[in-house]
């Protein structure tokens, strides 16, 4: 099976998908979700978001000999365009699909990652879905408790922000059981 990608309204992927459900059947469509902290007026929250916003990913082993299928979504309400064309639709590349299962692998939706900040001030995650990830974080906001991740899809880099949460690090004044406590 292949994923192609589907461009639709940013902030509408969750009606797109319940409007669609009835022609296509359940697990078909992907939409990648992450927990993300949100700042309002002083106090943080926790919101689920797209991973990739305006875009939704089908399964299908090809989308133009499903004719049917290929039709039913562009004439759905929000629907903007099928990447890289709508006329031929591009299956996403094997290291496309890999970056997209990443996402699918935390199950429901990727929660926020443990991350603490070495003596240098540089990001050290933990654990959660920026772990693997470290080299390719352009801006860490410590208040906001996001990192703008650099990712690319489609031969194209394209940036989306995952939230964190600082674990403090062990204090201490150095020697060997300090070093044994950052292991």
């Amino acid at each position: 099976m292949q994923y192609y990608t589907i461009h639709v309204l940013t902030a509408a992927e969750d009606d797109f998908a319940r409007r669609l459900l009835p022609a296509l059947g359940p697990g078909r469509l992907v939409i990648p979700k992450k927990m993300m902290p949100i700042r309002r007026g002083g106090k943080t929250v926790q919101k689920l978001m797209p991973v990739f916003p305006g875009y939704i990913f089908i399964e299908s082993e090809d989308i133009l000999g499903e004719l049917d299928t290929y039709w039913t979504i562009r004439r759905t309400l929000g629907f903007i365009r099928f990447l890289r064309e709508s006329s031929s639709p591009t299956p996403l590349s094997e290291r496309d699909v890999l970056l997209l299962r990443r996402f699918m692998s935390f199950g429901e939706y990727a929660d926020t990652s443990k991350v603490t900040f070495d003596e240098n001030d540089r990001i050290v995650v933990l654990e959660g879905p920026l772990k693997g990830l470290e080299g390719q974080i352009v801006k860490v906001n410590r208040r906001k408790g996001r990192a703008k991740v650099l990712l690319d899809m489609y031969g194209e880099s394209f940036p989306i922000d995952l939230g964190f949460e600082v674990v403090e690090r062990v204090k201490g004044g150095g020697g060997k059981a300090n070093e044994e406590q950052r292991s």
